[in-house]
């Protein structure tokens, strides 16, 4: 679907469903008996029958450490990664944590195809070494972030970085599949430890190539991108230049069976002889590897008379060839920078396809206050020589959210304030920029992303622009679309004026088209046509849409319109701005677009999907930071959910909790609030909750919090009544016990040997729990023995709060001159314990 700006004249689940029992989980689980949600809810959010899964857990402080691969070692959150080596590529498996990273969304179907033999353009991702703020899967705190969003202009991105197996972070992934963009990662080996990684699988024999390009279609094919820049940095032998061909055709062929519409790009570097030697063109020492894969990305040190002399050697392959522009204009280069129009003028004039490598430069080198306007600079000057692709499938559903913002909004309601960045959370785009009628050129719209205000997620599209007296209006173009479609727009006009907003649609082959539902505004061509909103939501579509024709939150306003289509071919969606019947006065607008709904309307009728099967792994708990002495009165909760769902029913999925509720007493419970706090978006079947606060249980006391998983359905819509999923995780102390023991150490020692650290000080020593037979029995002695010293020293006991499994006292060292104190615990850990 085409999200383009252009100028018009003319006239002025299954709601019943029971819950199902869950399979039982390596986990403490069990099935709640009462079956429902607890506490007093919206009834409006969640129904009283959905399913509730019961989890519980003893606390307990012991680490609980995480593949260090797969999570950021200070946050513990979920992150992107690369393999670093040979060894690492061929040791890969799929595991659990590589849930994460796989992509949600789909290849879109686009208008031209990607196999069109028109010239591409080739986006190369190379910034600041890779993996920064875009590699937190659930997303980050960012107040500046990079931002990308002129995918319409784009065909390929590559993400590249300097490790061995360059693994595109799911986020991209997500964004460039919702717009119909491929994306490759990148193998690369470099210097003297590249040139020996490529000895030991290409000097061999065929088994060693193919299974380094085995193990590459694989991850491709596992974590949903759609193939490889294969990029060789550093001399070859003769065995290993001999075999490069037929590596790059079996990667390339394997890659075809197992990833439609898969691509394999060669980088102009190493010749048939084996020497590194960059030709910046397509000629015949480097030819052989262009015949052995989907095309040739050149080096960016050529001239025009590189580009002709390409012309015989590409053929019919001239689309295949990507001429290289380092956005940077490094080395001898065309263009560059803000003139990197010049180079793309060039390669156009010739028919080749083209390679932006670091078009980020506008994020690194220029003031990040003005990233925006400095990245609509760049895209806006190139936009003549890049040709655009159009979505063709359905639902087409956006908000316009760039995937940041400095807030976060649900249908027009403030959820969160704050800095926020998360990539796979970044919606369909339109074409930015400026289009002017013809004539003296005082009609105009323009279009900007707008970060200031949005109806759902961060960010909302912009529209301004001035109706001049001679036309009735001026509109955007949307999309291309099938039969019987429901379509919504939520939008919101600025300040006083009477310019108008609508929907219209056109359409092809008016001879055998019947629409109904709308009215024809040519009767010559019967191309064009106003659709008419509806008042109400069709009752059948009830629960999906209750505000229609309302005026919503905050100023925004929905208009809602279902259409009959039989025989038409529907070409495009516009947005339509009109001045007042009979002005002939010059109007300005200015409108925010909040979303843009288009689907079919009988994929509204399905029952709504379900959540499955959840569970919850990898806890992990710690003491909230407190000034306070004693017991900690707050925990920090981190564990991963994990559910069963057909992923091609969902956009994502939204993850909520609820808690603070307390089981101190028989039927009584803590007040909770009336709505769910929400936690973040999931784009995969997985979630990791990070550092939850959440109230510590007293002795004998249980203490729970509820997850509630939400999908969000491919139409975009959120029902009145929906299908959550509830986790409820009931957690206590554990079960204590006085112990005794003792500490030494000798008079002025600064450093101890061994020993406990706690509340700031060493105690030296060892602190033991024998089993708990072995515990009553000391239970006496020991505090006796600790009371006697308390009082001998007369010093009160000092509580050195929780240390892995363990509540601690003890005498305060100093006051008995370094020589000896005693030593009392509490025993929270298991039966048997042992530290020193």
């Amino acid at each position: 679907m085409r999200v383009q700006t252009r100028v018009a004249t003319g006239p002025g689940g299954n709601p019943g469903a029971p819950a199902r029992p869950l399979p039982p989980t390596s986990l403490v689980y069990a099935e709640d008996p009462g079956g429902g949600a607890h506490g007093s809810v919206d009834a409006g959010w969640i129904k009283d029958d959905e399913e509730e899964t019961v989890f519980r857990e003893v606390v307990s402080f012991s680490p609980d450490p995480l593949p260090v691969r797969y999570y950021d070692k200070d946050t513990t959150k979920p992150v992107s990664f690369y393999l670093s080596s040979l060894e690492e590529l061929l040791a890969w498996t799929p595991r659990m944590e590589d849930g994460f990273n796989v992509a949600l969304e789909p290849l879109a179907c686009r208008q031209p195809p990607l196999s069109s033999q028109r010239p591409r353009t080739l986006l190369c991702h190379d910034m600041m070494g890779g993996y920064l703020d875009d590699r937190f899967i659930q997303g980050s705190v960012v107040q500046t972030p990079y931002a990308f969003y002129h995918w319409q202009c784009i065909d390929v991105f590559v993400y590249f970085s300097h490790h061995t197996v360059t693994i595109p972070p799911v986020g991209w992934t997500n964004a460039a599949h919702r717009h119909g963009v491929c994306v490759l990662g990148t193998f690369i080996t470099e210097w003297n430890e590249g040139g020996r990684l490529c000895e030991a699988f290409l000097a061999g024999d065929k088994r060693s190539y193919q299974a380094v390009a085995d193990r590459l279609v694989q991850i491709a094919q596992f974590f949903r991108f759609d193939g490889w820049l294969i990029n060789i940095e550093n001399s070859l032998s003769l065995a290993a230049v001999g075999n490069t061909p037929p590596f790059l055709w079996y990667l390339t062929t394997q890659l075809h069976r197992q990833v439609p519409g898969g691509l394999v790009l060669w980088y102009d570097s190493v010749v048939q002889s084996g020497q590194l030697k960059w030709q910046d063109e397509l000629n015949q020492h480097n030819r052989v590897f262009f015949d052995s894969c989907d095309g040739f990305f050149t080096n960016y040190n050529w001239r025009e008379e590189h580009l002709e002399r390409m012309l015989g050697q590409a053929g019919e392959r001239r689309a295949d060839v990507y001429v290289g522009v380092d956005v940077f204009a490094r080395g001898n280069v065309v263009g560059g920078r803000f003139d990197t129009d010049k180079s793309l003028e060039l390669i156009r004039k010739h028919g080749f396809s083209v390679a932006l490598f670091a078009p980020g430069w506008v994020y690194e080198c220029l003031e990040k206050k003005d990233f925006f306007q400095n990245q609509d600079k760049f895209w806006s000057r190139l936009e003549r020589y890049l040709p655009t692709h159009s979505i063709c499938s359905l639902p087409f559903v956006t908000s316009f959210c760039l995937g940041l913002g400095a807030r976060r909004v649900c249908y027009g309601q403030e959820e969160a304030v704050g800095p926020w960045y998360h990539l796979s959370a970044q919606e369909i785009q339109p074409l930015f920029g400026e289009h002017r009628l013809g004539g003296d050129g005082r009609g105009w719209v323009r279009t900007h992303c707008c970060l200031e205000d949005a109806w759902h997620g961060g960010s909302s599209l912009l529209v301004r622009g001035v109706i001049p007296p001679e036309v009735g209006n001026v509109a955007v173009r949307w999309a291309p679309v099938p039969p019987k479609i429901f379509l919504s727009m939520v939008y919101k006009l600025e300040g006083p004026t009477d310019v108008t907003v609508a929907l219209e649609l056109t359409t092809g082959d008016a001879s055998s088209c019947h629409i109904g539902g709308i009215s024809v505004l040519n009767a010559e061509t019967s191309s064009r046509h106003s659709l008419r909103p509806l008042r109400v939501p069709p009752t059948k579509l009830a629960r999906w849409v209750g505000r229609c024709g309302r005026q919503l939150s905050r100023g925004w306003v929905q208009h809602c319109y279902e259409v009959s289509l039989r025989g038409c071919l529907l070409l495009d969606l516009l947005v339509c701005f009109s001045r007042p019947p009979g002005s002939q006065e010059e109007e300005s607008f200015t409108c925010r677009l909040g979303e843009i709904q288009v689907v079919d309307a009988a994929s509204l009728l399905a029952p709504l999907p379900q959540v499955e099967t959840v569970t919850i792994s990898q806890v992990r708990w710690q003491p909230a930071a407190s000034e306070q002495e004693g017991p900690p009165s707050l925990l920090q909760l981190s564990c991963t959910l994990h559910w069963s769902f057909l992923l091609s029913q969902v956009r994502c999925f939204r993850i909520h909790y609820w808690g603070g509720t307390s089981d101190d007493s028989p039927g009584r419970e803590l007040p909770r609030p009336e709505m769910p706090t929400f936690l973040g978006l999931a784009f995969a079947t997985q979630y990791r909750i990070v550092d939850l606060l959440v109230e510590a249980a007293g002795p004998g006391q249980d203490r729970r919090v509820e997850f509630l998983v939400e999908p969000v359905p491919k139409e975009g819509f959120r029902p009145q009544l929906l299908r959550v999923f509830l986790v409820l995780a009931i957690y206590r102390a554990a079960a204590c016990e006085v112990i005794s023991g003792a500490f030494s150490a000798a008079p002025g020692s600064a450093t101890p040997s061994s020993g406990l650290w706690a509340a700031g000080k060493w105690l030296w020593g060892s602190l033991h729990c024998g089993p708990a037979s072995a515990q009553r029995e000391a239970v006496g002695s020991g505090q006796a023995a600790l009371q006697a010293r308390a009082s001998a020293a007369a010093q009160p006991l000092l509580h050195l709060g929780c240390l892995g499994g363990f509540l601690v006292w003890c005498l305060d060292p100093t006051a008995l001159g370094h020589t000896a104190a005693g030593l009392g615990g509490v025993c929270c850990g298991p039966s048997t314990v042992s530290m020193a």
